[in-house]
Parts: C-alpha cells; sequence; structure tokens
C-alpha cells in the first residue's frame, strides 16, 4: 500500500514542493500541502470555509502549475490558508473542493509568502511501483 505524504526537499534560492500517492488525485492533494506547510503548519488551520476550485491546462504539469498557483492566488485574495484538499485530475482537468479559514497571524504564524510556483524541478510521473509524484519549486 502506498503511503499518502508530502514533503520539501533543498533548493539553493527558494522551496521545493512535493506531493506523493496512490492516485494522481493523491498527489495533488499532497503537494498542495506542501505548499500550505511553506507559509503555516497546517495542523493549526480549521478547514472551516470550503471553496470549489476548476483548473484546465493541456498536461499534467502545466495542470500542477495552474493548480498551484490558483492555490496561491486564493490565498492571497481571501486572505485564506486551506489545510483540506479533495481534489480530482482528469484528462486536462482539475476540480477542487478545498476547505481553510481566514489568516490569524497569531494562530497560524506565517513564516512566508509564497510568489508564484515555477517550472523549475516541474514533474507529475508514476513509479514503476505505482506510485504518483507531483513537484515543483515554489518562488518565496
Amino acid at each position: 500500500m502506498i503511503e499518502k505524504r508530502w514533503e520539501h526537499y533543498p533548493h539553493p534560492a527558494d522551496v521545493g514542493v512535493r506531493g506523493i500517492g496512490a492516485t494522481k488525485s493523491d498527489a495533488f492533494e499532497q503537494v498542495s500541502l506542501a505548499l500550505t506547510a511553506v507559509v503555516a503548519n497546517p495542523e493549526t488551520i480549521e478547514a472551516l470555509e470550503p471553496l470549489e476550485v476548476t483548473c484546465e491546462a493541456e498536461n499534467d504539469e502545466m495542470l500542477l502549475v495552474e493548480w498551484l498557483n490558483r492555490l496561491v492566488y486564493e490565498m492571497s485574495t481571501r486572505r485564506m490558508l486551506f489545510s483540506r484538499f479533495d481534489i480530482y485530475v482528469g484528462d486536462k482537468l482539475l476540480k477542487a473542493r478545498i476547505w481553510g479559514e481566514a489568516i490569524d497571524p497569531e494562530k497560524h504564524q506565517p513564516a512566508v509568502e509564497v510568489k508564484a510556483v515555477t517550472y523549475h524541478d516541474l514533474a507529475v510521473k508514476q513509479s514503476p511501483g505505482g506510485e504518483w509524484l507531483a513537484q515543483c519549486v515554489l518562488d518565496v
């Protein structure tokens, strides 16, 4: 059984984020948590307010960039952090329902602001063992 998980990996100037799971959708959910964890501890963020999001792109890698940039946009414009992600990734399409709450500096203690998602180390792929990986580098 493949364990869903997220991680950060070192990059000289920015932060690498990676999501791993049994399905492509699981990997996208986990990389979303990795992005959130760059800003604040996801465990401090309550899943109070839902939001529906749809993205389209020409391939899985571009869909990942489109999705994560959309997440950065929603965090910035709504002044929210998100901690729960229910994501469906199909052919050139992503549909998500995400939950979060308004940023509370005292509660969430935000560390940095994510400026953008880059194409550096961009990958969405399945290993021979069946594990899905979604990763890229964030400009912070």
